[in-house]
């Protein structure tokens, strides 16, 4: 294998997972607000919390999009036989981030009929839906796909396990605590104050879903559980779950002191943390337990040729996240309105 062949299939993986860790981040939020509309019901605080996303979030889907493209111009192989096998939750979370997007719109400008409130809970069932569906992906992935050939063959059903349900509910915890502490920054009041309790308990409820999941991992393959208990490899991967219970212990103590932002980033680093560990498992396989990252690449030629563009498209979407973030920063009250 030439050193062109072996690094530029590492280097878009590196590519991918930003991405998708960036996707996951941004839009997180996003759909964890949607979903928080089950416990708070006041009308005027919803539109708050509505509008603290309402500049930005329609710009975040741009990192899922670019996670898709490279999966399939760079990782046929995977693209091909991932998607068989999980067609009916991507169909599923595509339509519901379709249907939230539509009642994002809608339930401002359905206000005078008084139907507003029905596109409240399809604004809510959308961000749930996506949630679980993303966790539920996520799950099928990493318990492996059966693979005959490069093909996959096995039936439609096979990605809905208890495993994958464990974590589209775990993905949907962490997305709502993502959510909360979003708000806990961006909000004052009666709403910041909702949000430290929520977010209080929803920590819990992601810790247990951490747990478990990292728990039950090591137990789908025996090459995620050597890559977690073998010497040395137990050096590398023992500081992940030490720098969770230290990120806890900051996260408890930012609620304490009520401050705004630490219990964000807090969460942000659990997620970066899960995300790191999962990838540690996994790698390098991009179809687990069989296919490796340089089983299912694209010839070299195609993946350099790919790689100029996107060395070219990243720094733009880059540039205009962060300046539309910057431009809309601040807390939001009810004076601050989207239409």
């Amino acid at each position: 294998m030439s050193d062109a062949a072996y690094w530029l299939p590492v280097i878009w993986t590196v590519i991918l997972a930003v991405a998708i860790l960036i996707y996951v981040i941004l839009d997180g939020f996003d759909l964890g607000i949607g979903m928080l509309f089950a416990v708070e019901r006041d009308r005027g605080r919803r539109d708050i919390m509505v509008n603290t996303i309402a500049p930005v979030w329609d710009g975040n889907e741009t990192w899922m999009i670019l996670g898709g493209a490279t999966l399939y111009g760079v990782f046929p192989g995977a693209y091909s036989t991932l998607l068989p096998a999980l067609y009916l939750p991507i169909l599923l979370m595509v339509l519901a981030l379709i249907f939230r997007g539509v009642a994002f719109e809608f339930r401002i400008m359905t206000r005078e009929t008084g139907r507003a409130g029905l596109w409240d809970i399809a604004f809510m069932g959308g961000s749930a839906t996506a949630a679980f569906c993303q966790g539920a992906i996520l799950g099928g992935v990493i318990q492996g796909v059966s693979v005959t050939k490069d093909a996959f063959n096995g039936g439609p059903l096979d990605w809905l396990t208890p495993f994958s349900i464990l974590c589209g509910l775990s993905v949907m915890c962490g997305y709502a605590l993502l959510g909360a502490c979003w708000l806990v920054w961006r909000t004052t009041g009666v709403l910041e104050a909702n949000c430290r309790y929520w977010a209080r308990r929803l920590a819990v409820s992601l810790f247990v879903g951490i747990i478990a999941v990292s728990l039950w991992t090591p137990m789908l393959h025996a090459p995620y559980l050597v890559r977690w208990t073998d010497w040395p490899n137990i050096l590398f991967v023992a500081p992940v779950p030490v720098l969770v219970v230290l990120l806890a212990f900051l996260f408890v103590r930012g609620l304490q002191k009520e401050h705004p932002v630490t219990p964000f980033l807090c969460a942000l680093g659990w997620f970066f943390l899960c995300f790191t560990g999962l990838g540690i498992s996994i790698f390098p396989y991009m179809v687990p337990p069989s296919l490796t990252l340089w089983d299912v690449s694209s010839p070299p030629s195609s993946q350099a040729f790919q790689l100029v563009g996107t060395a070219i498209l990243i720094p733009i979407i880059l540039a205009y996240t962060v300046y539309s973030y910057r431009v809309f920063r601040g807390k939001v009250t009810e004076a601050d309105a989207y239409h």
